[in-house]
């Protein structure tokens, strides 16, 4: 069987790990919008400028991933990430700098993002693809959970300052990690017949970009309300619910993560999507801190297994000419979700409560999963054993 971890592996791991945990501190800003006067509205508004910004240059990106390489592209993302978090300190009322600030913030999600998932993607070996997505995923599911229970201690002893400079000191260390990586592409080098529009358009992979959007739409619901839900509520704690998010994900992709490989990964994909609607019915109606961890719980084993499989089955029908633009779209449609999830629920909050728009996630999810299964022809055959992908 061929080697999944390796040298490599490992440091660009650490890479996504630290700039993982830097991003993910952030879980707690909407609580610092709030002190500032933010109401659940612009609290969405402001939140979701970041990945609009992220979306403006996802074209860039993948072109230049397939032009110029990976590294490249993690080592200039992984820098602006740490000049945008150190902008941070310098905001002290809501106005055009916090927009600036959020617009780059953007910018480095963006590259870092889209351009450490690809490498890892070109490392790993083909036929166990979803198995090393799921592992190197880790990297950005502990952060989840290490991210929600280290804010709330720094926020529990000192403020927002702290939080900051923290979040400085980790993507820093991301940037270290990222200048001694080895570029991934084969072969290196300028690629002149590079399109972001052909695998945006590409016939079988539309329905995949559809079903990526509908999930990243309703993630929006707790990695952007969830402390301010918990704030209004007074129900568990951001620390508890991303902590019991991140260990179910980590222990399905460590354990479990060959599963998709082996049985096919639709035959994974549609109870892991109906195991993530659960989650948010447990949302709508937690009246206590173990109903949270249980949401929690529910939520991430859905995401554990949704992200490795939605990304192995785009990046394997992409042609291999297109593969670092698809990954572009793919991380990209993450952007868009927030971009829209972000007011659009927090209007829904401000409107009908907490409630409401946790049950409107859950319909939202349904929706999509049934529109998914008959666009990508589930519904009118019998799914085949294994997802078809393109081998370079």
């Amino acid at each position: 069987m061929t080697r999944l971890i390796s040298p490599r592996f490992a440091l660009a791991w650490g890479v996504s790990f630290f700039s993982g945990l830097a991003f993910f501190l952030f879980v707690h800003f909407p609580r610092y919008l709030e002190d500032l006067g933010a109401g659940p509205f612009r609290v969405g508004v402001i939140v979701g400028l970041a990945p609009f910004a992220a979306l403006l240059i996802r074209p860039a990106i993948g072109r230049e991933l397939d032009q110029r390489g990976r590294r490249p592209m993690i080592v200039a993302g992984n820098a602006l990430h740490v000049v945008a978090l150190a902008l941070y300190l310098t905001i002290t009322t809501i106005g055009p700098w916090l927009y600036v600030v959020r617009i780059l913030h953007g910018f480095a999600e963006a590259l870092v993002f889209a351009s450490v998932f690809t490498y890892a993607a070109d490392i790993v070996p083909d036929e166990r693809r979803t198995q090393g997505l799921a592992l190197f995923g880790v990297s950005g599911m502990l952060p989840v959970a290490v991210g929600g229970v280290v804010g709330d201690f720094i926020l529990g002893r000192w403020n927002f300052t702290a939080l900051f400079a923290t979040s400085v000191i980790l993507g820093a260390l991301a940037l270290l990690m990222s200048i001694t990586l080895v570029e991934s592409m084969t072969p290196p080098g300028r690629h002149s017949d590079v399109s972001f529009t052909r695998p945006l358009f590409q016939r079988d992979l539309i329905p995949v970009w559809w079903i990526t959007f509908v999930f990243s739409f309703s993630l929006t619901a707790y990695f952007t309300f969830l402390r301010t839900f918990v704030d209004e509520t007074g129900i568990g704690s951001v620390g508890a619910f991303f902590g019991a998010y991140a260990t179910a994900a980590i222990l399905l992709r460590v354990f479990l993560g060959w599963l998709p490989d082996r049985i096919g990964l639709k035959r994974v994909l549609y109870p892991a999507m109906a195991v993530f609607a659960v989650g948010f019915v447990v949302l709508a109606f937690a009246h206590s801190p173990v109903s949270i961890v249980i949401a929690g719980a529910l939520c991430g084993s859905g995401h554990g297994y949704c992200f490795p499989i939605l990304y192995a089955i785009s990046f394997g029908r992409a042609q291999h000419r297109d593969r670092g633009s698809a990954s572009a779209i793919y991380t990209g449609l993450f952007d868009l979700g927030t971009f829209l999830g972000a007011p659009a629920l927090g209007k829904l909050i401000g409107t009908f409560g907490y409630s409401t728009m946790f049950i409107a996630a859950t319909m939202w999810v349904v929706t999509g999963v049934l529109t998914y299964a008959l666009w990508d022809g589930d519904l009118r055959r019998r799914a085949p054993r294994t997802t078809p992908v393109s081998l370079p």
